[in-house]
């Protein structure tokens, strides 16, 4: 597939290319023909290096879209290498605030003027991000309510840089093995998807309702409720939660809290969410997560992540095993969930994960990072062939940020004795759950409708068997077919062997003088051989003649 010419897309087109060379991908440039678009200078600067922290820095002027492009590929340590990843994980997804007239602009677009003007809205905001800004506000009743406000021409601008990311992710994963291999374009449609889904609110007020329902038996852990009179596709109204930034806490507050307890419970939410619920928020850095009223309180969820029961069940026995340190069975279940491209090195990725789960599990100085693991083994199972599931790779950061929150809230928690302790739970729960009683009633209809119709199926069959009319049918090879094929075979080569015969006896009988003579020659010499040719040329006109029938019925 080529490139896109468009005018704008040629602007994004320099932009990575720009990135890409200068941060060590230059054979990535070379072939994917954008070499052109990069100013002569930079062939002179290869000797230079530059930091990781400017790589952020780069992609933080690129704009929103690349922004949340490297806080995906920090996720990725399988493509990114690590001093990078690192760099990316700490994008400031932020920039200047929104003029406040700007921001009452879209709100009386999105809300109509008279209920814009029935909010009262504090001019300073509370957070600005490159996609959003978020506002203090009350309603007329007096509850004191959240609002997120997208910025103007957003959406716009998003798309046309998607637009033009899909068509470098294509050509890349058309083109080089290097993004072939880990599956760069499936990872950018994932990511295309997610985008999408953020800048649409309504979806994150949806997710609000969803977790909060899912999440309700957890009683350590509460969501923000949306209000809907007041949420579009681009404002987000949610109820105000007071609270503390966990990032931001006194070392006297962490010694107050049972930050064990509450950490445990957080890890508890989401291996629900990802196990047992199959939908999960999949962005809970440490600063969207609050301390309230010594409970934690989960904002922001514009990135939410969907898994099958059949991945969840796979990603069950992974997350056992890398806790319990059984690396087979780890490497197992890692492989069922992926796909093997050719030249794969299972043996190879199977002492990969061993070598892997033995470091993870070595670490005596400090507890053990379940995320960091699962990282890890996207990377070895790319270097061996293996594509995993974009999920997973949302999976570890989700857990390697729950990582960083328990080491800010309780240092000493195990996180694999978590997972052990809540995923029996689970486990149970999940099977509890699909023996419900509505399961039942299930069973036990399809039950009856298997009984009611036995008696009769069983008197067919019986009486085609006293009939002597019960037949089996087996798909397999076509014996007629087969013997036909082997029969025209056997007959070419006899053929081939009475040719081969007639030209060697007329060999021998060239040597032997006869009365009859044709051009000079011994007479049934030349006749032998005039016959092993007309034999020949028959067989070989014959054997075309199949193989064009052959291929013209294939094609029909």
């Amino acid at each position: 597939m080529a490139l896109s010419l468009k005018p704008d897309h040629l602007r994004h087109y320099k932009d990575l290319a720009l990135l890409l060379f200068k941060y060590g991908r230059r054979d990535l440039v070379k072939r994917a023909g954008l070499t052109e678009l990069l100013p002569q200078e930079a062939d002179r600067d290869e000797r230079a290096a530059a930091a990781a922290e400017q790589l952020a820095a780069d992609v933080e002027r690129l704009g929103p879209t690349y922004i949340k492009l490297g806080q995906l590929l920090s996720t990725r340590p399988d493509v990114v290498p690590p001093a990078y990843a690192q760099a990316l994980a700490r994008l400031q997804d932020r920039c200047e605030p929104l003029p406040f007239e700007q921001v009452e602009n879209v709100l009386a677009e999105e809300l109509g003027l008279v209920a814009s003007r029935a909010l009262r809205v504090d001019r300073e905001p509370l957070a600005t991000a490159s996609m959003s800004q978020v506002h203090r506000a009350s309603l007329e009743d007096g509850r004191e309510i959240v609002l997120k406000v997208q910025r103007p021409g957003l959406r716009e601008q998003v798309l046309s840089d998607l637009e033009a990311l899909a068509d470098i992710a294509r050509f890349l994963d058309g083109h080089t093995d290097f993004c072939s291999r880990y599956g760069v374009d499936l990872m950018f449609e994932e990511f295309r998807k997610s985008l999408l889904r953020e800048l649409d609110f309504r979806q994150e007020a949806m997710h609000l309702f969803t977790l909060s329902a899912n999440l309700r038996e957890i009683e350590e852990i509460i969501l923000p409720q949306p209000i809907i009179g007041y949420t579009t596709s681009r404002v987000l109204a949610m109820e105000f939660i007071p609270g503390t930034k966990v990032t931001e806490l006194t070392r006297l507050e962490r010694r107050e809290l049972d930050g064990e307890r509450l950490v445990d419970a957080l890890f508890r939410a989401y291996l629900k969410q990802i196990l047992r619920d199959g939908i999960f928020h999949a962005d809970p850095h440490p600063g969207n997560v609050f301390l309230v009223d010594k409970r934690i309180a989960l904002i922001d969820l514009g990135m939410v992540a969907r898994l099958a029961p059949a991945v969840q069940e796979r990603l069950l026995q992974m997350l056992l095993a890398v806790s319990d340190n059984q690396p087979d069975e780890a490497a197992k279940a890692l492989v069922a969930l992926g796909e093997c491209r050719e030249g794969a090195d299972v043996p190879g990725f199977h002492r990969g994960v061993a070598e892997l789960l033995s470091q993870h599990h070595e670490m005596s100085f400090q507890p053990p990072q379940v995320g960091r693991a699962v990282l890890m083994l996207l990377k070895t199972a790319g270097d061996n062939g293996i594509r995993l599931p974009v999920e997973l790779a949302m999976i570890g950061k989700t857990l390697l940020s729950l990582d960083q929150i328990a080491h800010v809230l309780a240092p000493h928690f195990d996180p694999n004795a978590a997972i052990r302790r809540h995923a029996a739970d689970i486990t149970q729960r999940q099977i509890t759950r699909e023996a419900s009683l509505s399961a039942l009633f299930s069973t036990a209809v399809e039950l009856k409708n298997f009984v009611q119709h036995l008696p009769g199926r069983v008197n067919r069959i019986l009486d085609r068997v006293a009939d002597n009319e019960l037949q089996v049918r087996v798909d397999a090879i076509d014996e007629t077919r087969l013997m036909e094929g082997m029969q025209k075979v056997a007959n070419r080569i006899a053929l081939g062997l009475v040719l081969a015969a007639l030209i060697v006896g007329a060999a021998l009988m060239m040597d032997v003088p006869t009365s009859f003579q044709l051009f000079g020659y011994p007479g049934v010499a030349i006749m032998l051989f005039l016959a092993a040719a007309a034999g020949g040329m028959a067989l070989a006109i014959t054997i075309l003649a199949n193989d064009i029938r052959a291929k013209r019925k294939a094609r029909g």
